[in-house]
C-alpha cells in the first residue's frame, strides 16, 4: 500500500470513529432523556408496570427530608396511595451526562403532590443515575434537595 492510500485510509478510520462515538453518545443521551419523560409520566400517573420496569432492582431513593428509601418502599408508597404527585415541572434545561453505560442528569424541578403522607410543594435540585444494562436504561439512583424559598 501507498504512503498516500495508508494516510488517507489511517484517516478516513479516525473520523469514523470519531464521528461514530459521537453518534453513540448522542444516541445515548436521547434515550436517557427519553426515559426522563417516561419516568415523569409514570410518577404522574402512578404507572407501577412502568416504574418497576424503570428502576432497578437495587434502585435507591434519598428524599427531600434525607431518608433513604428502597424500590419496594418507593412502589408501597405509590400503591397505598401515600405518594401522589400532581405536578413535575422542568425549571431549568437538564443536563445529562453520559458515561459510557452510565449517566448522570441534574436539573431543578417544581414538584407539588405528597411523598411518603408528606404534603410538599416547592423546587428541587434533582439528581438521577441512570445505568444502560440488558433491559435498557434504567435508574439506579436519585435524590433531591430542597431549595430555600426566596
Amino acid at each position: 500500500m501507498k504512503p498516500i492510500t495508508l494516510y488517507i485510509a489511517l484517516t478516513v478510520t479516525c473520523i469514523s470513529f470519531a464521528f461514530g462515538e459521537d453518534q453513540r453518545e448522542t444516541t445515548n443521551e436521547q434515550e436517557v432523556r427519553q426515559m426522563i419523560q417516561k419516568y415523569r409520566s409514570a410518577l404522574l400517573q402512578r404507572d407501577i408496570p412502568m416504574l418497576e420496569k424503570i428502576w432497578a432492582d437495587d434502585y435507591v431513593f434519598v428524599n427531600a427530608s434525607g431518608e433513604v428509601l428502597t424500590k419496594a418502599q418507593r412502589l408501597s408508597n405509590l400503591k397505598s396511595g401515600a405518594t401522589s404527585l400532581d405536578s413535575i415541572n422542568q425549571e431549568e434545561n437538564i443536563t445529562v451526562r453520559v458515561y459510557q453505560n452510565s449517566a448522570v442528569v441534574t436539573s431543578r424541578v417544581t414538584l407539588k403532590g405528597q411523598y411518603s403522607g408528606k404534603q410538599i410543594s416547592g423546587q428541587y435540585r434533582s439528581t438521577l443515575v441512570w445505568v444502560k444494562g440488558p433491559a435498557g436504561w434504567q435508574l439506579v439512583s436519585n435524590q433531591l434537595t430542597a431549595l430555600a424559598t426566596r
